[in-house]
């Protein structure tokens, strides 16, 4: 039968409507096994197209099969990925996932929408086995015995690995949403402060343990380990601006990053990088800055320049 065929037409529309109701909670599953914007979507189209292929008729429930496609096919990339991973250069930040949806002033977050950066540090320090059977339970609210099919493991197993991989979640710190315009104003501030070298206005602005991150995976210049405590950050920055004198980089964006507020800037050398600000209590705890430029690559200039 050829392309044109109205039965082939007929059964890709079929997929593809059954499909794209479950697209955007595929894609979350896969990027905070991953970490990568570009990978989570590769795996989601080879999730599609493994659904394409299926019987359809013969499963039962679509969310379990395409959730079970999609962390198989995310374990068998972190087996590939597992070299590059262990001998990655500095610390290890995901990719930056921008969102232009605002979370509720206030709210809590819920774990099934939290993409913080902070949650997905600690998922990548659990093994890949106790990612995948605590975001299909806890996150995707799979039965253990969906996750056991899953993992090729027996259900006593998934569920210790599940519950092993809580406890390192639970030890995180809480995530709570902080307003836009307070977000906006502090990422702003800290821009003009760090830039400028004012010490005495970024201090204000950053928590006694703040800690930075910054992570150039060996290809753009970076601090090597995690930058720790006010007095650190500051002599930090102080020594970037005295090194970028007047050159004040571009600001190509403003907003959400990982739900996080923080901005997207050129630099003096032409280097795109994020810069995603936590606040708790009116304050800076953690940075989290991205200059690989493998990790960016997803990113838009011209449009982020053009928004």
């Amino acid at each position: 039968m050829g392309g044109n065929d109205p039965e082939l037409r007929d059964g890709d529309a079929a997929a593809v409507q059954a499909f794209e109701p479950h697209r955007r909670r595929l894609r979350g599953l896969a990027y905070r096994m991953l970490g990568s914007v570009a990978d989570a979507e590769d795996v989601v189209q080879d999730a599609y197209l493994r659904w394409h292929a299926t019987d359809r008729r013969r499963v039962a429930d679509a969310r379990a099969f395409l959730s079970k496609t999609v962390v198989r096919l995310c374990l068998d990339h972190l087996k590939s990925a597992r070299h590059r991973r262990e001998s990655y250069v500095g610390p290890w930040l995901p990719e930056p996932l921008l969102d232009e949806a605002a979370d509720p002033a206030g709210a809590d977050i819920d774990l099934a929408d939290d993409l913080s950066v902070a949650l997905l540090l600690v998922l990548e320090r659990l093994s890949p086995l106790e990612r995948a059977a605590f975001l299909l339970h806890d996150v995707f609210d799979l039965g253990f015995a969906e996750i056991a099919d899953a993992l090729g493991r027996n259900e006593a197993a998934c569920r210790q690995l599940a519950a092993r991989a809580r406890r390192h979640v639970q030890s995180a710190p809480p995530r709570f949403a902080v307003p836009l315009d307070e977000g906006a104003r502090l990422a702003d501030a800290f821009l003009a402060a760090s830039r400028s070298g004012d010490v005495a206005a970024l201090g204000r602005l950053l928590a006694a343990d703040a800690v930075a991150y910054t992570d150039g995976g060996g290809r753009k210049a970076a601090a090597l380990n995690p930058i720790r405590g006010r007095d650190k950050l500051l002599r930090f920055y102080a020594g970037l601006a005295r090194k970028a004198g007047q050159l004040f980089p571009e600001v190509v964006y403003r907003g959400r990053i990982n739900g996080l507020a923080g901005f997207i800037t050129v630099e003096a050398d032409d280097t795109l990088q994020t810069t995603a600000l936590d606040i708790r209590d009116g304050v800076i705890a953690a940075l989290y800055i991205v200059r690989n430029p493998e990790k960016l690559a997803h990113l838009d200039r011209r449009r982020l320049a053009g928004g």
